[in-house]
């Protein structure tokens, strides 16, 4: 069975916070704003009060950082106090996901105004929920993706440019994943087959990066709005949300929430910069051609992506804690299991030095 997925909605422009009232107060009057400290004094309080002056009677909640199922309750309880009607998940990639989970429990709608484009959490109908210490926990998926995805590209312009670099590279994964679900014919994060549209959306996400990257981050470096900044804010959010779930992931993520069995530096890195690695790795599992690996490896670096262990903090690890990342990797129900090859732990810690070996003897 073919499935796709994608939110009701997807607005993207400058200022689409503060010029889609309507659209909002259609889904309700009384949100929950859920942000961290650091997003409401950038944008969030100008939101609020763009909110209360549209008739709404929105209720600040401070974001405490982690999309933990703590984190998650706390939450739902204050809405549930307060008669809350939906919900507003402004911010990153942690803020959106709990925000998710947190409509999802109190059956009500969720809006989803990514702050940085670093992320394709916005239009996914799935949250990663972590321990309160920060390790992956599980994923969580529901029965519908958001009713809004609101995506301000004034405001993103304004976010550093490490964050659209790691959104770029989340979103370097979506093709190289999907490529290898089709080949195993294996099932997407939506719950069913491949659709062409999946496929499809997968390629041009890959695409509009190689062809805008590079543009898009150089406008972020001086904050303005271009042609293509706005095209790769539109791959790293809406193509890479709607290809990975619809089209599959397959080992690069599955490696990423292997990162995450060691502690230490590592943990200072962003999730794209952790699946920039992870998917170089996919690529050398695959042995994909040098001409291939090449081609990721230098657009990696010249957006400031890590290719290197030493670059990962990870040049002092032990094949114990490669091996550690491998068995994390390959648990069961990993999204590693739709390669169409079977890849053991050993497969992984081997394909994360020999990705290292490759790119320090070039």
């Amino acid at each position: 069975m073919k499935v796709f997925a994608s939110p009701s909605r997807y607005i993207q422009g400058k200022n689409a916070l503060f010029t889609n009232a309507k659209t909002l107060k259609q889904l309700g009057d009384s949100p929950i704003l859920l942000c961290d400290d650091v997003v409401y004094g950038i944008v969030g309080e100008r939101f609020e009060s763009y909110l209360i002056d549209n008739s709404m009677t929105p209720v600040h909640v401070a974001f405490n950082g982690e999309a933990s199922d703590n984190e998650i309750s706390r939450v739902v309880a204050i809405a549930k106090e307060n008669g809350n009607d939906v919900i507003i998940g402004l911010g990153g990639g942690k803020t959106i996901d709990s925000a998710k989970a947190i409509a999802d429990l109190l059956a009500v709608p969720v809006i989803i105004a990514p702050t940085i484009a670093s992320t394709d959490a916005p239009t996914s109908a799935l949250s990663v929920i972590y321990t309160d210490e920060g390790a992956f926990e599980k994923y969580i998926f529901y029965s519908k993706n958001p009713d809004l995805v609101l995506v301000d590209t004034q405001v993103i312009c304004q976010a550093p440019k490490r964050l659209l670099a790691s959104g770029i590279a989340d979103g370097l994964a979506t093709w190289v994943e999907a490529r290898a679900v089709m080949q195993k014919n294996g099932d997407t994060m939506a719950g069913g087959n491949q659709t062409l549209a999946g496929v499809a959306i997968a390629k041009a996400c890959e695409q509009t990066l190689f062809a805008d990257g590079l543009k898009a981050m150089a406008s972020c470096d001086r904050q303005v709005v271009t042609p293509a900044l706005e095209n790769v804010i539109e791959a790293n959010t809406l193509l890479s949300g709607l290809g990975f779930e619809s089209a599959g992931l397959a080992a690069a993520h599955a490696i990423h929430n292997g990162f995450t069995a060691l502690t230490g530096a590592i943990h200072h890195l962003t999730h794209g910069e952790k699946v920039a690695y992870g998917t170089l790795t996919q690529l050398f599992l695959e042995n994909r051609s040098r001409e291939e690996i090449d081609r990721y490896i230098d657009f990696y670096q010249a957006i400031g992506m890590p290719t290197t262990l030493k670059e990962m903090h990870l040049d002092t690890a032990t094949q114990e804690d490669f091996l550690k990342i491998g068995r994390q990797a390959t648990m069961a129900g990993e999204t590693i299991h739709q390669m169409p090859f079977v890849i053991s732990p050993e497969d992984v810690a081997a394909a994360l030095v020999a990705v290292d070996a490759y790119v320090t003897s070039r």
